[in-house]
């Protein structure tokens, strides 16, 4: 009877541990969303009466977002440089807010607490000789991976999804910033024509496009302007791009000319691209191809002659 007791009671502190762990996350999400809601209501001059967001903003939201955020600086204090270049990697994955390194390094404590109590929890089953120990060892096992590597994970899988949609999307910025200049704007303000143009198509490019455009009309020089825009995105072609730009404005050549070039050269490499992907096609298929494809094949063309031989042999033997 003591053998199915510890299993479920194995099962209930791994369930329990994580759902407490992405409800904790979820929920300091949520508080988040509300704060940066609010503020840009605020920025935005809407009335929002200040009762319910100052509510949520003093529960247990906001006790739970300062219990990170205070985690989170403990981290950040002891590793400035640290700091720096996590910074880089949540602007590059879509995480703008100021306090963003604080609030991962905070999450990233939070996950490391909650699963040393897991495997605190588990040890009884892991040292026990009732045959439920590797059950236990998984579920620590388990808990501890997704603690050590699940922040970084998900924040890899947002840079990288975002920096394929950048370099989707540089082509026909490219495109569009070639057709504004040779149309009479300055750069400046083709930057401004094009942000307009990209907005539906892509989001998460437009906004660093703002930025840029932000940064330009609050007096910085252009060349340093399109180095952060670079990093921000974090690709070869926009650092390229500033290079280009640094140069041309440098040696002060036309800057039509070399955005067409840059251009051109931009719609070939994306050409190049989709043909690398249709040729490893082929390669990609195979696998599915001998799994899936040939087995049912297989079957289709042997089944009928496999039922003839039986049905033959069938009616031959004798009764």
């Amino acid at each position: 009877m003591a053998g199915p007791s510890l299993e479920t009671m194995i099962y209930v502190v791994g369930l329990v541990l994580t759902v407490g762990a992405v409800g904790g996350l979820v929920w300091t999400g949520v508080a988040e969303l509300r704060l940066r809601t609010l503020r840009r209501s605020r920025l935005a001059g809407i009335a929002t009466g200040g009762r319910l967001p100052e509510r949520a903003a003093g529960g247990l939201n906001q006790q739970l977002l300062s219990t990170v955020r205070r985690l989170g600086q403990q981290s950040a204090v002891r590793d400035p440089a640290k700091v720096s270049q996590l910074r880089s990697r949540l602007m590059q994955a879509g995480f703008y807010a100021r306090e963003a390194p604080v609030i991962f390094l905070g999450v990233k404590a939070v996950a490391l607490a909650v699963a040393t109590l897991g495997v605190i929890l588990t040890l009884p089953a892991m040292l026990s000789h009732k045959g439920s120990n590797n059950i236990a060892l998984g579920v620590a096992v388990g808990v501890s991976l997704a603690a050590l590597y699940g922040p970084d994970f998900v924040l890899k899988n947002r840079k990288s999804y975002r920096e394929r949609e950048y370099s989707e999307g540089f082509p026909d910025l490219l495109d569009l910033l070639v057709a504004s200049v040779e149309a009479g704007l300055s750069l400046d303000a083709a930057v401004t024509r094009v942000t307009e143009e990209l907005e539906r198509r892509y989001p998460h490019l437009t906004i660093h496009l703002r930025f840029l455009v932000l940064e330009l009309r609050a007096g910085r020089a252009r060349k340093d302007a399109w180095s952060a825009f670079a990093d921000r995105l974090g690709i070869d072609d926009a650092r390229a791009l500033a290079t280009m730009l640094r140069q041309a404005e440098e040696m002060g050549t036309s800057l039509g000319e070399t955005l067409s070039v840059f251009s051109a050269d931009m719609r070939a490499k994306r050409m190049l691209r989709a043909e690398e992907k249709a040729l490893g096609l082929s390669a990609k298929l195979t696998v599915p191809l001998i799994l899936f494809i040939f087995p049912a094949l297989l079957g289709a063309l042997m089944l009928p002659a496999a039922a003839r031989l039986v049905r033959v042999f069938g009616h031959g033997t004798p009764g």
